[in-house]
């Protein structure tokens, strides 16, 4: 499951339990629509709550990103799995965003806020 916040330039996504397909999907939705306001968004994903992910996520994530390369400017990603951060450097071969991995919430928010 997912639930994501909009506050103007700002995504908050927090992933709990399994990551789905369909759950990707709606962030996918909601990050087209966030760039009819904005040309460039930043994005907080917390995965603190995370129990997993299916393949296809993987698949469709870097897709999503090699395709939205340059409408990011700045990610992050909070996590206190190595698995997850290891797996969140991949897309960053594919963006220009500067992406960064937290284990606190609060401080990706303002590292987001901060520029």
């Amino acid at each position: 499951m997912i639930v994501i916040e909009e506050q103007n330039d700002l995504l908050k996504a927090t992933v709990y339990s399994e990551l789905s397909l369909a759950d990707f999907q709606e962030l996918e939705s909601t990050v087209q629509r966030e760039l009819k306001q904005a040309p460039k968004i930043k994005l907080l994903l917390d995965l603190t709550k995370m129990s997993g992910y299916s393949v296809d996520v993987v698949w469709e994530d870097i897709r999503f990103t090699h395709a939205h390369a340059h409408d990011f400017r700045r990610i992050a990603v909070v996590t206190t799995s190595i698995w997850a951060t290891w797996l969140g450097w991949l897309p960053s071969a594919f963006t220009d965003a500067e992406i960064k991995h937290f284990e606190d919430a609060a401080a990706a928010g303002a590292w987001l806020q901060s520029r």
